[in-house]
């Protein structure tokens, strides 16, 4: 749930043209944008400025949230699509635990039981570096398994 004022977080003035409210997102997710600051500050700030963004980024939104905001009623559901698993005990959650991005709170192995196109994007991409010996161990893994697979069907 998002918590705090949309304006606020963006600072802008709650009557600011709907240009202007674009025009700060993009300036504080850019100073934000885990890949120019790590930090785990950055990133929760960054969470907060798309949480904002996204309830008053079209007209339409921001007439529901203005709604809510003048009846007081601040908190607007943001919904993720996707659901952080819970850690299993067999997961080596330690650093393989992400923290940026729809996986969030996931464990690398989580994340190469659902979705291991991403994990190979990870492995590609900047902000998977420090993961990237342990993807391609999974990755592996799962190549010696279409490997032994495949010549059991020879």
């Amino acid at each position: 749930m998002f918590e705090r004022d949309a304006y606020e977080v963006l600072q802008v003035h709650p009557k600011a043209n709907q240009l202007v409210i674009q025009a700060a997102y993009r300036v504080l997710a850019g100073q934000y944008h885990p890949d120019r600051d790590p930090s785990a500050g950055a990133t929760r700030r960054m969470a907060d400025l798309n949480a904002a963004y996204e309830a008053v980024r079209t007209v339409d939104r921001r007439a529901v949230y203005d709604k809510q905001r003048s009846m007081g009623t601040t908190v607007v559901p943001i919904v993720t699509p996707y659901a952080k698993p819970a850690v299993r005990a067999d997961d080596d959650a330690g650093s393989n635990l992400i923290d940026f991005g729809r996986y969030e709170g996931w464990t690398l192995e989580a994340v190469h039981r659902e979705d291991p196109e991403y994990l190979r994007w990870l492995g590609r991409h900047s902000s998977g570096i420090r993961f990237r010996r342990r993807i391609q161990e999974l990755l592996r893994t799962d190549a010696r398994a279409a490997a032994s697979m495949s010549s059991r069907f020879r």
